[in-house]
């Protein structure tokens, strides 16, 4: 039998129900990976190895009964185990979830076991995983490198085969990012489409959703089956799939009218020659399946006021972090306990007028439903059901290279493409489908039409078949 930890977990599953493997022998053999590997990449941080061997003596049912995986520690939480959230402030505390997460109890009924909680930048608030809190994750691919954020753990983890799952979540790109800079499927859902329950409702205005980190489509799929669905009390209730995403896997897709985005976003942003080949690319092999692509996007990502009004919306809820935790603890926070950044979007936010804030919130729902319009039928055009675009602008960038004065203009430059369908509430999945010629993971974002994770599941399962990244393996794995 070929090494377990290099098959999807689907696949994983499927010998623990055949009985070629026990669910105690899958989780022994994660828990060596992350021993042996995690060294080199800081990706896992909490682990929870004893209580990981006592879940898979005691393993049952559930579509992925016995597979181990890794949970985020960020946006979700798990009852006694720590929760941080990449703060030197809730560390130094010793600070423990309270309860479980609705997305955890989802996971680990469906058989899943958790063998411990990854790295995050503080409060989620950027896009590269080096909080001063636990130190930088770093690329398998090239140590050298980011691996994104701020799902940055989990994408490492499960890019170095140390688990097939990885718990993500994405406020403004941090699934889709990570994927691609580790070269994974990553598909964030639709708004409301996964419960953030029950600690949060509509978070960043709803544009933080919960999702997963893979290496295959089928993975996603069969994730999304488990982890979607309304929860009491949740704020949006989105329309339930026609079938389970699962059975998309394969199907028919159709002639797709596809809509290719080739050029930056930004008046003079990063324009890297690999990003326009990657998406050239894109464009050739989508028509050789069969689709109409042409080279056309929304006008409305044009927007130069997007990005501030964007950036209003993160500041407001990072100062609401500053101030539950002053509360909580009966303390003010000082850069001695949250970095420099998040102590001054803090102070900004706290200082904001409420009247402007409700402002751009205003702005920016009229701003969305601009862009989805280009999706649908309208003055009598038939729309698109599909936007092809960059995950980012350009390889994944060096560690270090997005801290500093200017860090704010260079992420935007580099992450131009992924926040706004936070806001819009498209659901949109990042594919591994190209590599730099340094070696390094590049992704493809793909974008439908809100609550069409159909389409999306369908179009990945049809790309991963014509183009498959299965057999990449990072400089580091296990």
């Amino acid at each position: 039998m070929s090494d377990p930890l290099d098959l999807d977990a689907t696949a994983q599953a499927e010998l623990v129900r055949a009985g070629k493997i026990s669910a105690t022998e899958l989780v022994n053999l994660a828990i060596a990976a992350v021993e042996r590997v995690n060294p080199q990449l800081n990706a896992v941080i909490h682990p929870r190895f004893e209580r990981a061997r006592d879940e898979a003596k005691a393993a049952g049912g559930g579509a992925f009964a016995g597979v181990p995986m890794v949970m985020k520690d960020l946006d979700n939480q798990m009852k006694d185990e720590p929760y941080h959230c990449g703060t030197r402030f809730l560390k130094n505390r010793n600070n423990m979830g309270t309860h479980d997460s609705y997305i955890y109890e989802r996971l680990r009924r469906a058989g899943f076991i958790t063998i411990g909680r990854t790295n995050t930048p503080e409060f989620g608030s950027t896009f590269t995983t080096e909080p001063l809190a636990y130190g930088p994750t770093r690329n398998p691919w090239n140590t050298e490198h980011s691996t994104g954020g701020s799902s940055g753990g989990s994408a490492a983890a499960v890019s170095a085969h140390l688990v097939a799952v990885g718990h993500a979540t994405d406020g403004g790109g941090s699934i889709r990012v990570p994927a691609s800079e580790c070269g994974l499927v990553g598909l964030k859902p639709s708004k409301g489409r996964v419960s953030l329950g029950p600690t949060l409702g509509e978070w960043w205005i709803g544009a933080v959703v919960a999702g997963c980190v893979t290496r295959s489509v089928r993975d996603t799929a069969a994730v999304m089956d488990v982890i979607s669905g309304y929860e009491a009390g949740d704020p949006n209730t989105p329309p339930i799939p026609l079938r389970p995403y699962v059975e998309e896997i394969g199907a028919d897709v159709g002639k797709l009218r596809v809509g290719l985005l080739s050029a930056p976003l930004l008046p003079g942003g990063l324009d890297h020659p690999e990003t326009r080949e990657s998406i050239a690319a894109t464009g050739k092999l989508l028509q050789s399946l069969g689709h109409h692509v042409e080279v056309t996007h929304p006008t409305a990502l044009n927007d130069a006021t997007y990005g501030d009004m964007f950036l209003a919306v993160v500041i407001a809820h990072i100062a609401n972090n500053v101030v539950e935790l002053e509360k909580q603890f009966g303390v003010t926070l000082t850069t001695d306990d949250i970095e420099p950044g998040n102590h001054v979007m803090g102070q900004f936010g706290i200082a904001t007028n409420v009247v402007s804030y409700v402002s751009a919130v205003s702005w920016l729902h009229a701003w969305a439903r601009e862009l989805v319009s280009w999706w649908l039928p309208r003055d009598g055009k038939p729309g698109f059901d599909i936007l092809v675009t960059p995950t980012l602008a350009g390889p994944p960038p060096k560690l270090g290279a997005l801290s500093g004065a200017d860090s704010t203009d260079r992420l935007r430059e580099i992450f131009q493409y992924t926040t706004q369908f936070n806001m819009s509430g498209q659901p949109a999945i990042s594919l591994p489908l190209h590599m730099s010629k340094s070696g390094l993971p590049m992704g493809v974002q793909f974008v439908s039409a809100p609550y069409r994770e159909d389409v999306l599941i369908r179009l990945a399962s049809q790309l991963e078949a014509a183009a498959p990244w299965s057999a990449r393996r990072p400089a580091v794995h296990a």
